[in-house]
């Protein structure tokens, strides 16, 4: 049985990649910073996968945190096959690179790359042991292009450091069988976030040019073909999975 690792999959897009993860047959630690309640709720609607999945608390910016989660996920399940960074802290407040605090700053390259860094350190030699890993990192649209983005400036340089070191180590490490590829979701808010397809679909939205919102089901189902023992041959690839809209520009 394949085990995944993701972080901050009790909720909001997270939930939908582990939900999709355990009911196609993997086994999957589940990591959330403070959330009980969510847990709990998680944890009732998924009973019937008693024994397949566990929870693991842990704050991503902190590296004591970031090793005891890989060694705990080990000693319980014995390998980690894939990795899932669905967490990243992210400013919602609009505001200029001038106007951040170091204490922001901080918070999001810890969170959002140096978190990335540490993981890959730990996991990545088990991945090497068993011959098979599948990374998967997240950014936003366009961030291939590491493209200018008004009032997201630390968020988005990050995420830019990020695309280009998810790509060398699709490189590094294809050797051992390890994938890496980043996922870019577009404007999914809400509680389309643990939405399913189905459900958006019966919601028009002119905003979206496929005209129906995103949806964590859609960011799920494109992490469950990353991770398919023969979806090897896409690696160092950064997909965008944004329903045609133009996130970067939507404000000016």
């Amino acid at each position: 049985m394949r085990h995944a690792l993701i972080t901050a999959g009790s909720k909001g897009l997270g939930k939908k990649v582990t939900e999709k993860l355990i009911q196609s047959g993997y086994s999957v630690t589940i990591h959330y910073r403070s959330d009980e309640e969510a847990v709990d709720k998680l944890h009732q609607e998924l009973k019937e996968y008693e024994g397949y999945f566990n929870f693991i608390k842990g704050d991503l910016n902190e590296k004591e945190d970031l090793n005891r989660i890989v060694k705990n996920t080990v000693r319980q399940w014995g390998r980690i096959d894939v990795l899932v960074l669905n967490a990243g802290p992210y400013i919602f407040e609009r505001k200029k690179l001038m106007d951040y605090s170091e204490a922001e700053w901080r918070s999001m390259i810890d969170g959002n790359l140096n978190s990335a860094f540490y993981l890959f350190k730990s996991v990545i030699p088990l991945m090497r042991e068993q011959k098979f890993g599948r990374i998967i990192t997240y950014g936003f649209q366009g961030a291939e292009h590491a493209p200018g983005w008004l009032y997201r400036s630390a968020f988005a340089a990050a995420k830019v450091g990020l695309v280009s070191l998810t790509k060398t180590l699709s490189l590094e490490e294809a050797e051992h069988g390890i994938t890496a590829n980043m996922i870019c979701p577009g404007e999914i808010v809400g509680e389309m976030k643990e939405a399913s397809i189905t459900h958006s679909k019966s919601l028009a939205d002119s905003t979206t040019p496929v005209g129906r919102s995103g949806t964590g089901e859609d960011i799920a189902r494109t992490v469950l073909f990353l991770c398919d023992d023969h979806a090897d041959m896409v690696t160092g690839s950064v997909i965008e999975i944004t329903g045609g809209v133009d996130v970067l520009h939507k404000y000016r």
